[in-house]
């Protein structure tokens, strides 16, 4: 592999998932890997993997993180950001500190970390950031809509970075996964008792798991991550899989109402 951004990378919630195995892909490839974790502690570390702790709702950590491998390495090649938080529940039902609380770690944590690498892949004229996002970034799903809006959010803060930084030599895209054996719904907060909404919620939600327990592996990821490494000017983003770059592809050329009508008896119940 021709490491085009250098040979360090940071892996931000690499402890499980798309994390652990964009992780393991670089590790595999020949790369110095940091990932990081809530839990891990700073001595966690192997001969080319380094498990750091960072919570991207706490910037003293991120900042710590970043320093610890600047000091070590001398800088950050490429840095993958895919922290995720998800909240099930109609809007209605949702507060604004729960809805803060989606936006802290899927946009705003992810943008605190990537204001903090950013400088140094700046000064040293090149580096490569992925945010990870989802098809529910340009797919709007009933019942899981702060999630949903997070995404959405981090696709248009990802477009504006890289517009922003084409002058830099810092390159940044995005993966768009969709529904894959992360058990990433065992860590849904799910609003639905005492709600008007709990029917079609509950609908949205065993809809949900059913998928995810059909999907393929995380590691289908990894062909995308390969596409965007390899390329000299990578591309805005990657969905993942067939079947979701079909619906990407449908998206645009169905009338958006026909597309809301299939959403709504897929997720929404009678």
């Amino acid at each position: 592999m021709k490491f085009r951004y250098g040979k360090v990378a940071l892996v931000v919630g690499a402890s499980s998932g798309v994390g652990k195995e964009c992780a393991n892909y670089l590790l595999e490839s020949g790369y110095k890997v940091y990932g990081t974790s809530r839990k891990a502690t700073f001595d966690n570390s192997s001969n080319m993997l380094s498990m750091i702790p960072l919570d991207v709702t706490d910037e003293s950590t991120i900042k710590e993180a970043v320093d610890y491998i600047l000091e070590k390495e001398g800088g950050i090649g490429v840095l993958i950001n895919c922290p995720g938080y998800g909240l099930a529940g109609a809007i209605e039902d949702t507060s604004i500190e729960e809805a803060k609380r989606v936006f802290d770690t899927n946009f705003f944590g992810i943008m605190n970390v990537c204001n903090f690498v950013l400088p140094h892949m700046r000064r040293q004229r090149k580096g490569l950031i992925i945010n990870i996002s989802s098809v529910a970034g340009f797919i709007s799903l009933p019942f899981q809509s702060m999630y949903s809006a997070s995404k959405y959010a981090l696709e248009s803060l990802t477009e504006s970075y890289r517009m922003e930084v084409s002058n830099s030599g810092v390159k940044f895209s995005l993966i768009e996964p969709g529904d894959m054996k992360t058990n990433f719904l065992r860590e849904y907060v799910i609003k639905s008792e005492n709600s008007d909404y709990k029917e079609r919620c509950d609908h949205a939600v065993n809809k949900m798991i059913k998928d995810e327990q059909n999907g393929p592996e995380p590691r289908v990821v990894i062909k995308e991550l390969k596409h965007i490494l390899k390329k000299k000017n990578p591309p805005i983003r990657r969905i993942v899989g067939l079947d979701y770059k079909m619906i990407g592809i449908l998206k645009k050329l169905l009338p958006a109402k026909f597309v809301e009508f299939v959403i709504i008896k897929m997720y929404g119940g009678n």
